[in-house]
């Protein structure tokens, strides 16, 4: 295949600026081969440089608390839990792959964080997912709802990893940019941790797993684009997924490193054999000599361009000790997977690619990666006009609902309420048997077997508090996703962060990507839950409107005694029912406000750090002295919906409630309040009196609201709703909206 000339209009087309053109001329000291040029536009694409976020992500925690390795050092995270034994964990997007193509989209990202687990040396224990899309009433947004889901299902429960928690929102912002958030944890032997690296002058270099097609070429650049009509034709930027490979391929590769034959290790993401060998040896201080006449291909008359930038996915790199070669082979033979030596480690800092008799690329790795020459930019930042509208939106003009109880069904039943169900049904949730509490609860509890202790995780973030206020909105997802762990009886240790925004060129965009880094950092410091890596999704907009700005939150808390496990649904008749924190009336970006009124203004709920800490620290000392049958955080719809759903969570055991909620103001505005750091508890009434002594040594506010019991919620003995009425419409919102026959 004839190669094109290389020059600036070229360039342009791989994403690459004129001056950045020109940087990449001066390190070569030429212009660069087409291969080259198509190495340095995916790996200075936004998705694999970071160039326009990496400046600020250095302003978060990144190290400290039980974290074992820093944040961006490693494929993943890790996090020491004790007894020798660490949690890997990360969350990444796949949100312009499923925008174009659901199912395959969706797959392929739940099987790219997988790897990113495993080439750690930990075995995968579960998968979550954060998801957004548009309105269901839209034909074109249940098309990619129902390929998403079904491509989450199908590849986690083919591969046999349990799809423990999650959370999915409505809105029209995402209908034509769906934003797919998927995140893995794993558990590891600290003995045997892999490291992403190659160094040793003669080490083999290896590609194992699937052999390499064109599926996925220039899958990073691809996402590092708007959304547009354009789109639909980068069908081939989408990579296809098979579970059932990656499944022998983690078998190979934990056996590998268990057995101490490699020296390192790099999932082929994003850019593919181009990212791979270019991180690894630059993390090593070392170059490579590969020659892709070895590497298997599927398809004939590939080019070296093609090969360097598939995405074809379940392939590894992998650097063999010398002399571990024929080993190495023996167990991918074994696990009927490719292993091909297609180069080895230098020591003069230098990637040089050969294909059929001639060099295609020579580049200084360093040149390429994120920390090394790669560009970093600090963008202009201006703050959005709309938002001296919404701050400033008197929410008490807000007018009466004609009726309480019709406004609160409604809330109830809308689908960013109410239960996932139709979603985690598609998933299996309790495959290698670990899982305690699986979805629909607070946060997601698996137990690490042969010990006396197991992990809680969540999801969280509400995208029209950031949208209305980035820096206390990112604050309030990361308190609520440790209010979630807290909730099921963990102590918060670490997150992971997939940020989704728009196009970082636009300065209102950047302003508030910063404000949100901002809350995050603070947050994150103040609960001592360092960051330890994630994703940066930008450019999730299309022709006609950006997404919220998004910046998920994946918490990973650890339960010391698997007795302080807790979960939401209240217990038994007869226990009484409080609410630890305080009401402010808050409805600002609030659930009520847009389902019931069509509005997203307002100020969004105050969110203060200490309040929140001392919450957790009551909460856990409640749990730990086994004081606390239930706790259920009060969030997205207010008082009355935690209430309800903690009568009806155990469908096989829905237990009523008759309560008393004392209103400041208005019903309205009581009921339906967002107010942050607030629980919903209850206990037996024998343990009254040791609760309320505990309880009041705390900075916590609480009152007893009243007890459980009947089949209905009674509220101020003025609004009644029938427990099967709500159990209909919380369970049945989504599955009538889907037209959908999963029970």
């Amino acid at each position: 295949m004839k190669e094109p000339v290389v020059n600036l209009e070229l360039a342009k087309e791989h994403g690459l600026t004129e001056e950045e053109f020109g940087w990449i001329c001066e390190r070569l000291g030429r212009i660069p081969t087409f291969t080259e040029l198509g190495i340095f536009s995916v790996m200075w694409s936004e998705h694999c440089s970071y160039k326009n976020s990496i400046a600020l992500l250095k302003t978060l925690p990144r190290s400290g608390g039980r974290l074992l390795v820093g944040a961006g050092e490693e494929n993943a995270g890790l996090v020491d839990i004790g007894d020798g034994l660490a949690i890997a964990f990360k969350i990444e997007s796949h949100n312009h792959p499923s925008a174009v193509e659901p199912y395959q989209g969706a797959a392929t990202g739940v099987g790219g964080i997988l790897r990113d687990i495993f080439t750690m040396g930990a075995r995968p224990i579960a998968s979550l997912n954060s998801l957004r899309f548009g309105s269901l009433d839209d034909a074109r947004t249940r098309y990619l709802f129902e390929g998403v889901v079904k491509g989450i299902g199908d590849y986690g429960n083919c591969f046999g990893v349990p799809t423990v928690a999650g959370e999915v929102y409505f809105d029209d912002s995402y209908r034509t940019n769906p934003l797919v958030n998927a995140m893995a944890i794993g558990l590891v032997d600290t003995n045997h941790v892999a490291s992403a690296t190659a160094h040793g002058q003669g080490n083999p270099v290896m590609i194992v797993g699937s052999s390499t097609g064109r599926d996925g070429i220039h899958g990073a650049t691809f996402a590092s684009e708007e959304i547009s009509k354009k789109s639909e034709a980068k069908r081939p930027s989408v990579q296809v997924g098979d579970p059932f490979t990656e499944k022998l391929l983690l078998e190979a590769t934990l056996e590998i490193i268990k057995q101490g034959l490699i020296v390192g290790i790099q999932d082929m993401g994003a850019a593919g054999i181009s990212c791979s060998t270019s991180e690894m040896s630059a993390k090593g201080k070392s170059g490579m000599i590969i020659n892709l006449d070895k590497v298997p291909l599927r398809e004939e008359g590939m080019s070296a361009y093609e090969i360097m930038l598939s995405e074809s996915q379940e392939r590894m790199l992998v650097v063999v000790k010398k002399g571990n070669e024929e080993k190495v082979k023996e167990i991918f033979s074994k696990w009927d997977l490719h292993c091909e030596i297609i180069g080895e480690v230098t020591e003069d800092q230098k990637l040089i690619i050969l294909y059929q008799g001639e060099k295609k690329a020579e580049i200084v790795p360093n040149d390429l990666v994120l920390g090394g020459a790669a560009p970093v930019y600090i963008r202009d930042t201006k703050e959005p006009a709309y938002l001296d509208h919404t701050k400033h939106f008197d929410l008490k003009s807000i007018p009466e609902p004609d009726s309480i109880a019709e406004a609160f069904e409604k809330i109830f039943s809308s689908p960013n309420i109410a239960s996932k169900k139709w979603v985690y049904e598609q998933y299996d949730s309790m495959v290698r048997t670990n899982t305690i509490v699986g979805p629909g609860s607070d946060a997601a509890v698996l137990y690490i077997k042969g010990t006396t202790k197991a992990i809680a995780s969540k999801t969280d973030c509400n995208g029209r508090y950031v949208y209305l206020n980035p820096k206390e909105g990112t604050k309030i997802a990361v308190a609520e996703s440790a209010r979630n762990v807290v909730c099921s009886g963990a102590v918060p240790l670490a997150i992971t962060n997939c940020l989704n925004f728009g196009n970082p060129y636009k300065p209102e965009m950047y302003w508030t990507f910063k404000k949100a880094i901002e809350g995050m950092g603070e947050a994150c410091k103040f609960f001592n839950t360092p960051v330890t890596g994630g994703n940066v999704s930008f450019y999730n907009e299309s022709p006609d409107v950006a997404v919220y700005p998004t910046p998920v939150i994946g918490m990973v808390g650890l339960i010391d005694k698997l007795e302080n496990v807790t979960t939401a649904e209240f217990k038994q008749n007869g226990d009484l029912i409080y609410l630890l924190g305080e009401d402010y009336e808050e409805i600002g970006g609030s659930e009520y406000l847009k389902e019931i009124h069509g509005l997203v203004t307002g100020e969004i709920p105050r969110i203060d750090l200490q309040a929140e800490k001392d919450l957790h620290k009551l909460l856990l000392e409640l749990i730990d002295s086994g004081l606390i049958k239930s706790a259920h955080d009060v969030s997205d719809g207010g008082i009355l919906t935690a209430l309800a759903e903690s009568c009806i969570i155990n469908r096989e055991k829905m237990i009523g409630a008759k309560v008393k909620i004392h209103i400041k103001t208005r019903e309205d505005l009581t009921f339906f309040s967002e107010s942050q750091s607030r629980v919903i508890i209850s206990i037996s009434p024998d343990n009254k009196e040791k609760f309320e002594k505990t309880a009041s040594r705390s900075f916590t506010p609480f009152i007893c609201l009243g007890e459980t019991g009947g089949s209905s919620l009674n509220i101020n003995d003025q609004y009644d709703f029938v427990l099967s009425l709500l159990s209909h419409l919380y369970y049945r919102s989504i599955k009538n909206k889907m037209n959908h026959s999963i029970g």
